[in-house]
């Protein structure tokens, strides 16, 4: 498969998201001048696609029992981890939620817990942005370093 698709598939996927796209992009032989700029702007395309699922198809999908009861379950989960952050610290704490690349942190938690909150869509749209860029940057130093450091080891073991 063509390395920027799998960066693009891999933005845009729920659990992956940069945490994926961007380690996969700079494996792939591809720059991190390219594969960063890619990550990023795919993995935000989460932010108004999720959006729009929530508040249009989302209130169908809710008379399916097994829908309802996962969507039900991710909620609680997401307002649990959210609430706390977002209380105290408003859109800023929404930023640093989605900016901690760990599972289940990204731009789709941040868009439902957003969504959930009710927050001003553009705020929390500029939110999500915010912690999206700072979640690659922590993501895009980790791989190269992760990289180098399993570079030298290839190295002095052959």
């Amino acid at each position: 498969m063509n390395p920027y698709l799998k960066i693009v598939i891999l933005s845009l996927l729920p659990i992956s998201e940069l945490r994926g796209s961007i380690p996969v992009g700079l494996t792939s032989g591809l720059s991190i001048i390219v594969v960063y700029p890619i990550a990023v702007l795919c993995n935000l395309l989460v932010f108004p696609i999720f959006y729009l699922f929530l508040s249009t198809l989302h209130h169908q999908l809710l008379r399916f029992n097994f829908y309802r009861k996962s969507f039900e379950a991710f909620l609680e989960r997401t307002r649990r981890r959210t609430k706390p952050k977002i209380e105290k610290y408003g859109y800023l704490g929404l930023t640093l939620f989605v900016a901690i690349p760990l599972p289940v942190t990204g731009a789709y938690t941040g868009t439902l817990a957003a969504w959930f909150f009710k927050m001003n869509k553009r705020n929390s749209f500029f939110a999500v942005l915010l912690g999206v860029i700072i979640a690659g940057i922590i993501v895009s130093l980790v791989s190269i370093l992760g990289i180098h450091i399993f570079d030298i080891f290839i190295k002095e073991s052959g």
